[in-house]
C-alpha cells in the first residue's frame, strides 16, 4: 500500500465518530465512573425509608467517615452537587456580622467569597495569584477573630493544592471549612489529623461517582455553633441529620425524598477506593500525574500551576501560542473529542482561553488513558 493510500484509509478510520460509550472524561469532572458504579446504578429502587435502603444510607456514610479520615458522627451525602456542599457549609454556620476568613486562588475561591456574602458574612478575601498557594499565615493572620477560616483545598481552576494541616494546627477559636471536592480520593484528605471542622466534596471526580451528591462531615464542635433556623430549609443540617442519623425509639424523621440511586452508586464507589485501598488510590492517582505532566512537557507545553503545589488529578497546562492553521483552542477541543473520544477543559475564570484543564480521576486515573491522551493530543497538535 502506497504511503498517500495508508494516509487516506488512516484519515477516514480517524474521523469516524466515537461512540459516547466509549467517551474518555479527562476534563474537570466528571471523570469515567468505576465499573461497581454501573452496578450500583442497577440496583432495584427502594423507597427513602426502606429499612435496607436506610442501612445502605449507614453503611456510605460510614465509607465516606474512612475516606474523610474523620470519626464525625454528623457525615453524609448531601443530595446536590459540590455547589450544595459548599453552600450548606456556609448558610448553617454563619451569622450575619460573622467574620469569615476565606483563601483566593482561583474560581471556587472566588466562589465562597460569594456564599458567604449571600449568607451575612464580613468576607475578609486573602488573594494569592491564581497558579500559586494561598500561604497559611496569611489567613490566619488576616483577622484577630474570625468565626470561619475558609479554603479550598484542591483548586479545580488552576490545578493548585493549598495546604491544610497548618491552619488546622493555629486556627485558635475558628472554625475550619475546607472545600474537597477534587481532592477526596485523589490525594491526602485527613480530617481529623487536619483539625478540619467542615469540608464538603463532590462525587464526580476522584471518587468515580456521577455528578449529584456532596459528600459533607461536621465536627462536634462545628455542631455545637450551627445556626438553628439557617436560611436554606433544603440545606438545613438540623433537619438532615434527624433523618441521616438513627433517632432512637423515635426512627428517623423525613425530611425530603432522598436520591436512593445516586446512593447506591456512592455506596459502590466508595467501596471501589476502599477496595482497592486509600494509600493505592492515591499512588495511582500521583503515578497518572507525574506521566501526564511529564508527557506534556515533552510535547513541548508549559505547565500552569506551581511546581510542588500541583495536584496529579488535575493538571492545568497553557495554550501553546503555536496551534496549528486554522485550529483554535476550541477547535483542539473539540477535534481531540470528535475524532478521539477524548473530553479536556478549557480554562475558567481569569484563565479562560489560557489554559486547558486535564483531569485524571478516579476510575479514568489509568496509565492506558494518559497514554491515549498524549498520542492523541501529538496529533492533534501536529507534534
Amino acid at each position: 500500500m502506497t504511503g498517500a493510500r495508508w494516509r487516506r484509509r488512516a484519515r477516514v478510520c480517524h474521523d469516524a465518530p466515537v461512540p459516547i460509550s466509549d467517551r474518555l472524561l479527562m476534563g474537570p469532572g466528571p471523570s469515567n465512573p468505576y465499573p461497581e458504579v454501573a452496578q450500583g446504578l442497577a440496583r432495584p429502587v427502594l423507597g427513602h425509608l426502606d429499612p435496607d435502603f436506610l442501612a445502605l444510607l449507614d453503611a456510605t456514610n460510614e465509607r465516606l467517615r474512612q475516606v474523610f479520615a474523620t470519626a464525625n458522627p454528623l457525615t453524609l451525602p448531601l443530595s446536590g452537587t459540590g455547589s450544595a456542599g459548599m453552600e450548606a457549609s456556609f448558610v448553617n454556620f454563619v451569622r450575619p456580622g460573622d467574620p469569615v476568613v476565606i483563601g483566593v486562588n482561583g474560581v471556587f475561591g472566588e466562589r465562597m467569597c460569594e456564599v458567604a456574602d449571600r449568607s451575612g458574612a464580613q468576607v475578609v478575601r486573602v488573594d494569592a495569584p491564581w497558579g500559586s498557594p494561598v500561604e497559611p499565615e496569611a489567613l490566619l493572620t488576616a483577622h484577630p477573630d474570625p468565626s470561619i477560616i475558609a479554603v479550598v483545598h484542591a483548586e479545580t481552576s488552576t490545578g493548585v493544592r493549598n495546604e491544610i494541616a497548618p491552619l488546622g494546627a493555629a486556627k485558635g477559636g475558628a472554625l475550619l471549612l475546607v472545600d474537597m471536592v477534587t481532592s477526596l480520593g485523589g490525594i491526602e484528605v485527613a480530617v481529623d489529623d487536619w483539625n478540619v471542622d467542615i469540608a464538603y466534596s463532590g462525587t464526580q471526580k476522584c471518587l468515580g461517582v456521577p455528578p449529584g451528591l456532596a459528600p459533607l462531615t461536621v465536627s462536634a464542635r462545628a455542631r455545637e455553633r450551627m445556626v438553628e433556623r439557617p436560611s436554606s430549609w433544603y440545606l438545613d443540617l438540623n433537619l438532615l441529620s434527624r433523618y441521616v442519623q438513627d433517632g432512637g425509639e423515635g426512627g428517623r424523621v423525613y425530611h425530603h425524598t432522598a436520591p436512593v440511586t445516586m446512593i447506591a452508586a456512592l455506596h459502590a464507589g466508595l467501596g471501589a477506593v476502599l477496595d482497592e485501598g486509600i494509600e493505592a488510590a492515591r499512588a495511582r492517582h500521583a503515578e497518572c500525574g507525574l506521566l501526564l505532566q511529564g508527557g506534556l512537557e515533552e510535547l513541548g507545553l508549559v505547565l500552569f500551576a506551581e511546581k510542588g503545589h500541583r495536584l496529579p488529578q488535575l493538571t492545568t497546562v497553557e495554550i501553546p501560542p503555536d496551534l496549528p492553521d486554522g485550529l483554535s483552542e476550541a477547535g483542539c477541543r473539540q477535534l481531540l473529542l470528535s475524532r478521539y473520544g477524548i473530553e479536556i477543559g478549557a480554562g475558567a475564570g481569569q484563565l479562560a482561553g489560557k489554559v486547558w484543564r486535564i483531569g485524571c480521576m478516579g476510575h479514568t486515573a489509568r496509565r492506558r488513558n494518559v497514554v491515549t491522551l498524549l498520542g492523541a493530543l501529538k496529533e492533534v497538535l501536529d507534534r
